[in-house]
């Protein structure tokens, strides 16, 4: 067998990709360029350019590929966060609507420029219309997302990509052949049938097949991508390109998903596979010389570059106008509307692919390339402006004055449940050797609330309910009962054991502690089995989405009663950020210990706003009447993680909020949480809200 035959193989392809996502992503983030960067260059370097070991138009790169193309723009429609879009959705229909407005007007004038024809111009427009949001990991992270100026540009975001897509679908089409009004009518009502068809009906299945199947996570992802490729065959069907299909089923099945342990299993397939694929071919197709020609003449590549640079400026400062905010709030809509990356490339690569009768393609290879320079500008620099300019938003201050945890982080929903019932704190034990903390901890926190506490224990459900492993399951979970029980009476709080029969643990847990109206859930959680399975559903994952009550997961080295210094991150004001400061005060009002609020803040960040948002701190942790010293540390450090990390030597416990990021693209970024879990020396207890 020759080299060339053996690697044309469709397992070598796909070995070679694996390896290629496996290891380029991590490396390029490392030396602070985005992975998708990084896997870019692994094309170019692999293809027929370079080492010719991968070819894009070899059956498996090709399938793969074309998955990856319309997973992503599935993505970014599920990303979008609908909620927020509600609250402020005529704001975000303006603003929206002139950022996809000035940039395609840029665009077209560009394509005039460099003599492209109309058709090809309004698809240039279109490229630069669409965004990505790129950086909203780090306005999250800063706590920043309920700024109107942020939730704005977030609502913007389905304006931009659905309108770019629209021009898009009437571009392809007229391309392939001679395209009358009567035929662009016929395409335009199809595609509003269509969208109206996709939009209502599969939302309204999607609602209806969730509710009737309960927990069957597997038919649930199987309807879910069912629903992506139909309606991708579906938009090819009525003449229009796969990627709006799939643009609009995301759309569809957003709210049908919510933040369920589903969507994270949708995403991460996508995330980790053929996301990953759709950029090494990406990759594959940049010609080298070309490229290098492009730039040398690189006029065109600039011109687009600064058209979209311009544009979006354009539009966040009309919106500054319109809506009155201020500098700091300008400069962040403008740096998150600036990346292209999920809706430009996948449509970039459709126009490229598309070939009219007479074999001439919709945009050329110099548009293309100058759209992948684009791509790379834009994903650097809009993430670098975002970072340097949110920390200056106004950051909503919640109103968290409560000394108490029976109203913890304001759960208006099941309050009128529980005024007549005592504080509940459920407890799952089944572990022998760790029992005693999670006991000792729950108590603590009961008996500050003049509450009860409920020790459950799991017992592993049957077909048979006389099977012998259920009688055995039975009788250990008595034994771990009577065990919290003798435990608790040290601490002089009310205890009522449950034990639940149950298929799934986590749902039985979520279930009892609905069932006993609990105000809070206490676990326990192993370093080595914890959060290395928290992408396929860890039973701590899936009681921390499907949970009515806020879930504190601790790692305990010592006794609750033992703790002295308790050590809580703070980095934003958030209701959740404010909960874990409460929850350290009360702890530390129990063993009277000391509590220490650290803010690491950038270096680069100013003073002022240090200064500002340590006295906001300062304020919020004096409103407290529990007499407990809470002392407030200010660090400036680069690395988040390793800055906490130090900072803890000396304490007895970190209290830690549970937060995930994710890119509209749909890579997982690296978190801080995950990094300090893994190396913090001493107790934990991280704070997960309901459906987090």
């Amino acid at each position: 067998m020759s080299l060339e035959s053996f690697v044309s193989s469709p397992i070598i392809q796909f070995t070679i990709l694996l390896i290629v996502i496996f290891t380029i992503p991590p490396i390029f983030e490392r030396i602070k360029l985005p992975g998708l960067v990084g896997l870019l260059v692994a094309g170019v370097i692999l293809g027929q350019n370079g080492l010719k070991l991968l070819n894009s138009e070899s059956e498996t790169i090709s399938l793969l590929s074309e998955i990856g193309k319309i997973y992503l723009m599935f993505v970014a429609g599920l990303e979008i966060d609908l909620d927020q879009f509600r609250k402020t959705k005529y704001r975000s229909m303006g603003f929206g609507s002139l950022t996809f407005l000035v940039p395609l007007i840029a665009g077209i004038a560009v394509g005039r420029l460099f003599n492209f024809g109309w058709n090809a111009s309004f698809l240039i427009g279109s490229l630069l219309a669409s965004h990505t949001l790129l950086a909203y990991p780090i306005v999250s992270r800063l706590g920043v997302v309920t700024n109107e100026a942020v939730t704005v540009t977030i609502g913007a975001t389905i304006f931009t990509d659905t309108g770019a897509l629209l021009v898009l679908a009437i571009c392809v089409g007229i391309h392939k052949g001679e395209f009358s009004p009567l035929s662009l009518a016929t395409l335009l009502g199809g595609l509003a049938i269509y969208s109206v068809v996709v939009l209502f009906g599969f939302d309204r299945a999607g609602k209806e097949f969730f509710k009737r199947t309960g927990d069957e996570q597997s038919n649930q992802f199987l309807f879910i991508l069912l629903a992506l490729f139909l309606a991708s065959v579906g938009a090819q069907v009525i003449g229009v390109e796969k990627i709006v299909g799939a643009f609009l089923a995301g759309l569809a099945v957003n709210d049908v998903l919510g933040r369920s342990p589903v969507k994270e299993k949708i995403e991460f397939i996508g995330s980790v596979l053929f996301i990953p694929c759709f950029f090494v071919d990406m990759g594959l197709l940049i010609n080298i010389p070309a490229f290098l020609k492009t730039l040398s003449s690189v006029w065109l590549a600039v011109a687009i570059v600064g058209a979209l640079i311009g544009s979006k400026f354009i539009a966040a400062f009309l919106a500054k106008l319109i809506y009155r905010y201020n500098t700091p709030e300008l400069l962040t809509m403008w740096s998150l509307s600036l990346p292209q990356v999920a809706a430009t490339l996948a449509a970039a690569l459709v126009a490229y692919q598309t070939v009219n009768p007479a074999g001439q393609r919709l945009i050329n290879e110099g548009v293309l390339n100058s759209i992948i320079l684009l791509m790379l500008v834009t994903a650097i620099l809009g993430p670098v402006i975002t970072a340097r300019f949110a920390t200056a938003l106004q950051q909503t201050e919640p109103d968290f004055a409560t000394d108490s945890l029976t109203n913890w982080w304001d759960n208006s929903d099941i309050q009128h449940l529980e005024l007549q019932e005592p504080f509940t704190v459920l407890v799952p034990i089944y572990n022998p050797q760790t029992q005693r903390y999670l006991i000792e901890m729950a108590a603590l926190l009961a008996r500050h609330e003049s509450g009860q506490i409920v020790p459950l224990a799991i017992t592993k459900a049957s077909i048979q309910m006389d099977d012998p492993q259920v009688i055995t399951g039975l009788e250990q979970s008595q034994k771990r009962l009577k065990l919290a029980q003798e435990i608790s009476q040290e601490f002089d709080v009310e205890v009522a054991p449950a034990i639940r029969i149950d298929d799934d643990a986590a749902l039985g847990i979520s279930r009892a502690s609905r069932e006993r109206n609990a105000n809070l859930i206490v676990m326990g959680w192993s370093q080595t089995t914890g959060f290395r399975a928290r992408v396929f559903g860890s039973v701590i994952d899936s009681v921390f989405w499907s949970s009515h009550c806020p879930v504190a997961v601790t790692r305990l080295l010592s006794s609750p009663t033992t703790i002295q210094r308790i050590l809580v991150p703070v980095g934003d004001l958030t209701r959740q950020t404010i909960g874990a400061v409460r929850f350290a005060q009360i702890l530390a009002d129990v063993n009277q210990a000391e509590v220490v609020l650290l803010h690491v803040s950038d270096r680069k960040t100013p003073l002022a706003l240090v200064q500002k948002f340590t006295s906001q701190i300062s304020d919020i942790a004096a409103k407290s009447q529990l007499q407990v010293t809470t002392n407030i540390q200010t660090v400036k450090g680069d690395d988040i993680a390793r800055t906490i990390i130090r900072e803890s030597q000396g304490f007895d416990l970190a209290v830690l909020r549970s937060v995930r990021y994710r890119t509209a693209g749909g890579l997982s970024v690296s978190q801080v949480t995950t990094q300090i879990l893994k190396e913090l020396k001493c107790s934990i207890v991280m704070l997960g809200e309901p459906h987090s």
